[in-house]
């Protein structure tokens, strides 16, 4: 398939899978915590409905033999799940094993050579390329998606419609540990009821990028919250819990939102709540961030790992999509396509999160 076929490709992609409704994501036995309504289906309506942009012939597929192992994120899982169920229908003889360690537990693997592919909510740290380079581990990274770092109450709670990110600090900070207890605390007329928080656990990279926003520093955090790699478990307990509060992903809050609901941000322009239009365009800001994968360079010699990223990429706005997440950009896409064409190794930011920045003019600047 040729470059400029390719990109016409993407583009239709892309705007098939904007155009698509979103039915309830269905799980596999490959999530690292099931919904308990969800059951495992071949296919999704979106993935089935939209034709898929196959980096090879049907027949090449279909011959194509090896295990990947693929680790990370839990906010990249769903858009990498949806990647390997509709593979997996193409390829039969590709085997892939997915686990979720969360972004840091996922570039350690990584780094030690254990898998070929890892999810990532943040870009990769300099300690950690360090790890690769130190193994002997070069990588491509890839932007695969948009996400919004949706903050969460339970669906009954009427009165924490929109915080400022001065409350959201003041609730995080490690200051706030044993002190900011209840929700009165927060904002003096807001009820006496105690404040439950949830929150990503520190091998997370939502951790990292919660932190280096809100708090304004990595890391920073209090520690007497529940904290979880899993969004899973944190949106089902918040969606359990009256006096609770959380941040995920976008896609968790979407597939428990008829039990949580988004709380707006106001950073200073305004209360802004998360949505497909906010996340895309930057305005939910400072918790709008890509999403990522890498991939090891010298796997991609291998037919079915380089055959399974190309596929990734090329129908990345469907599995966007699929997953609840938001497609970037077509001309991202054809970027992150031209890294792996090139074998463009290294990352394009200085070092784990960094909030605020354009990863579309990074690639620009890049090019």
């Amino acid at each position: 398939m040729s470059l400029r076929s390719f990109i016409a490709l993407l583009a239709a992609a892309t705007l098939a899978a904007c155009s698509a409704s979103q039915p309830p994501r269905a799980a596999t036995d490959a999530a690292p915590t099931l919904p308990p309504t969800a059951a495992p289906t071949a296919t999704s309506t979106i993935i089935a409905q939209t034709p898929l942009v196959l980096p090879i012939a049907p027949e090449e597929l279909a011959q194509l033999r090896d295990t990947l192992q693929i680790d990370g994120s839990s906010t990249v899982f769903p858009i990498t799940e949806a990647a390997v169920r509709a593979f997996r229908g193409l390829a039969p003889g590709v085997s892939v094993r997915l686990g979720v360690s969360g972004t840091g537990g996922g570039f350690r693997l990584f780094c030690d050579g254990a898998t070929v592919i890892s999810g990532a909510s943040r870009p990769i740290k300099a300690e950690e390329q360090a790890a690769c380079e130190r193994s002997g581990i070069t990588f491509v990274e890839v932007p695969v998606a948009y996400d919004g770092l949706t903050v969460a109450v339970h669906r009954s709670n009427t009165w924490a419609t929109c915080l400022t990110l001065a409350e959201l600090r003041a609730m995080w900070e490690p200051a706030a540990t044993g002190v900011v207890t209840t929700w009165q605390d927060v904002r003096p007329e807001f009820l006496p009821a105690p404040l439950h928080l949830y929150g990503a656990g520190a091998e997370s990279g939502t951790y990292d990028y919660f932190t280096a926003a809100v708090v304004g520093e990595e890391g920073a955090s209090r520690s007497d919250y529940t904290a979880s790699e899993d969004d899973y478990l944190l949106a089902q307990d918040l969606a359990a819990d009256p006096t609770g509060l959380g941040f995920f992903g976008y896609a968790y809050y979407v597939e428990y939102s008829s039990q949580i609901k988004a709380v707006a941000v106001d950073a200073g322009a305004g209360c802004v709540a998360p949505t497909v239009d906010t996340i895309t365009s930057g305005s939910y800001w400072p918790l709008s961030r890509p999403l990522f994968i890498y991939v090891r360079a010298d796997a991609l010699e291998r037919p079915a790992v380089r055959a399974f990223v190309e596929f990734y990429l090329a129908n990345g706005p469907t599995l966007a999509t699929e997953a609840r997440y938001i497609p970037l950009p077509t001309r991202v896409y054809r970027l992150g396509a031209l890294r792996l064409e090139r074998r463009v190794v290294g990352s394009i930011f200085a070092g784990g999160s960094e909030v605020g920045v354009s990863v579309e003019q990074l690639l620009e600047r890049e090019q």
